[in-house]
Formats: C-alpha cells, structure tokens, sequence
C-alpha cells in the first residue's frame, strides 16, 4: 500500500497530529483526555520524548515533540495503540479509534523561529476553533499546555520541556516575570491573528524549515524513498534529483540561468537535456519545459516525440518492439507496403530491424501481377474488401 515515508533521525522535532475516525470525537469526557495525558506520558518514560507543547481538541490533537532517538514510529505505533485500547475498554467499544496514520511535520529545531511557529500554532489552536470566547484569555483553555507553561516548574508534567521555546520567544528565563512575559507575547500573537495564511507551512506542509535544512532532509529521504512511498517529499525528492542534472548539464555547457531564457524554445542542447531528465528521473514533462525555458509542455511533447523518431538507436528499440509481433503474421523476408512514388518508408527485415529505404515509381494497377511487390495479407485483405 502507497505511504508517505517516516523520516526519522536522532534529536528530530516533530509536529504531530490525527483526527478521529470519520471526524468523530476521540474523547467523549476529561477523564478520556486525563487518560490520554497519562498514556503519552508512559511513552515518553519509555522513549525518552521531550514534548515541547500539546493541545487536545474534541477529535483530534496536537503534540511538538522532540525524539532524542531515532524512534518516532516505534512509540507513535505503542502509544496510539495503547490508548485506542484503553479508550475501547473504558467505553465497551472495539475497532480503531483514528483515522488512518497520523500527520508528521518535521520542524527545523535550530533556534530560527520553526520551534516558536508551530508551537504558537498549537496554543493558538483553542481561540481558533472559537472554543474561548472573544473575552477569555488563551490560558483558560484547561487541556493545553500553555497554562502549565504559565505555573511553576513543580506543577508541569516531567516529559513537557518549556525552556526551548521560551528561549525563541527571548525569554531568558523560566522566572516568573519570564512565565508572565510570555502569556502576554501569546496574546499579543493572539490578537495579531488575522487568518492570512501565516500558518500555511504548518497545515499543508511536510517540512517547516529553512532551504538548507530542507535540502539536508531530501537527501537523506532520496536514500529510504521506495515505489511504495507517495506524498509532496518525494516529489520534491524527485525535483532535486532533476535539478542536480540541470544544474550539472549547464556546467558543462558553460551556461546560466539567462542563458535558458535567451535560447531559443527548442534549442539542441535543451532538448538533449530534457531527453536525459525523461529517461532519468520521474518528474513530468511539464515541470521540464518550465525549468528548461522550453515553452508549453506541449510543444515540448512535439520536440521529444519528433527526437525519438530522428534518433536511429530509438526506431531500432521501437520497431524491435512493435513490429516483430507483425512480422510474425507475415511469411515474407521483407515487409514492402503500398506508397506513393518516391516517399521515403522504413521496411523491417527478418531481424526486425529498420531499414529506411526510398523506393522507385510504384507499378501501376494496369501492370500485370508478377511485377508488383508482395504486400501484406492484411494490406491485401482490405483491398479485397474494398477498404
């Protein structure tokens, strides 16, 4: 079954999220939501998880979290089993409680801002989902952890780590004028909200992070990337491949990326470029005609067909193919059809490889039948037929 590859690696941080079942509640009381608490708890002891903000919703939840180790899957698989089970006991109900596999952004941790994006993300979660009202600040929200970032370190759960995100809010210090200082830079962020897609990274995205990291992550994922793997990382995965052999075609030719756009649309040395990223990668012919400067992608289909035709090693593979199935039918070393005076046909011999040939002046039908080159049966059948 098609899935979306794990990335997974030592000190990685996470934004990970699911929903329930058909959008309906994964928790019916607090005492489901107490439960869950205590469950990603019993995994963090033993994965060793650093959780840097959570928020539980009716059907779905939010954790950041950190994996000291390489080992995402393996405790996402026993903590989401282990509460669905919990769950179904607690409630006399079987079958899976989620819908399908869970959401993983991974997040740039090195202190540019990621961190602080997608955690403001998650505390955000409860004003825009219109669960506070307009008048009730952020922290009245009981099952996030915001408020516990706003009490004293004795009063938090031991897996949830505060100090790397008050750190990228330049908050020096988990005092309580730090803790005070930060409910107050929530609010503000709060009240700056205004639904113009600042968090679009985090809700559609598969890597919130700068080009460097990015880069860094597609290449370790070009290394674990199976047939089975689908999603936006592998085709960025794949455009990178594509991009390493543009960017190694243009060495050689000596260009630059003005030299795409003042070559002309079909230009030879374009075209053998856009030749070896169709037999060598997986990216479509679109994505080459933009990156290539090659007009529409139809025209480029036009330039691609027309090469394959011109290229003799290309009619050698298409006629071993395609014709040696004809020829079968045929008991004739040589294949002859009906043309008109001088055109210029490829003829298949009896080792199935083409053979451009130009032919002399046809005979005409008044020529007696000993003359006339032998045809086809097929070509023959539809003349008796009248076609």
């Amino acid at each position: 079954m098609a899935r979306k590859l794990r990335v997974q690696y030592p000190g990685a941080i996470y934004h990970v999220m699911n929903r329930g079942d058909l959008r309906e509640p994964i928790f019916h009381d607090d005492k489901d939501r107490q439960l869950f608490l205590q469950t990603l708890g019993e995994a963090c002891e033993k994965t060793g998880w650093h959780i840097h903000a959570w928020c539980l919703m009716p059907n779905h939840f939010h954790l950041v979290m950190e994996t000291p180790k390489a080992n995402l899957v393996a405790g996402m698989k026993w903590f989401l089993g282990a509460y669905t089970g919990r769950f179904n006991r607690r409630h006399k109900l079987f079958g899976h409680l989620f819908s399908g596999r869970y959401k993983a952004l991974i997040v740039d941790g090195s202190g540019t801002g990621y961190l602080k994006t997608v955690s403001d993300y998650v505390h955000l979660n409860p004003a825009r989902a219109k669960l506070l009202g307009i008048e009730q600040r952020l922290a009245a929200y009981p099952w996030s952890s915001l408020r516990y970032y706003l009490q004293s370190p004795r009063k938090r759960p031991g897996w949830l780590r505060v100090g790397r995100l008050l750190g990228e809010h330049g908050i020096p210090c988990d005092s309580p004028a730090g803790r005070l200082e930060f409910g107050r830079r929530m609010e503000l962020r709060r009240r700056a909200e205004d639904g113009s897609g600042q968090f679009k990274g985090v809700r559609r995205g598969w890597c919130l992070g700068d080009k460097a990291f990015r880069k860094e992550l597609l290449g370790q994922m070009k290394e674990q990337m199976k047939e089975h793997h689908f999603g936006e990382e592998r085709a960025e995965t794949e455009q990178e491949e594509a991009e390493e052999i543009v960017r190694e075609g243009m060495k050689r030719l000596g260009w630059k990326e003005a030299d795409l756009e003042a070559r002309r649309k079909g230009d030879r040395e374009k075209l053998k470029l856009a030749v070896r990223l169709r037999e060598e990668t997986t990216v479509t012919v679109k994505w080459i005609a933009e990156r290539l400067k090659m007009g529409t992608w139809t025209h480029l289909n036009h330039l691609l067909y027309w090469h394959r035709r011109e290229t003799p090693y290309e009619m050698e593979k298409y006629y071993n193919t395609s014709v040696m199935s004809q020829k079968r039918l045929y008991e004739h070393s040589e294949i002859v059809p009906f043309f008109r005076d001088g055109e210029t046909q490829t003829a298949v011999g009896t080792d199935g490889r083409a053979k451009p040939r130009t032919t002399a002046a046809h005979p005409r039908s008044g020529d007696s039948a000993e003359n006339r080159p032998a045809r086809p049966d097929c070509v023959a059948g539809r003349a008796r037929a009248g076609q």
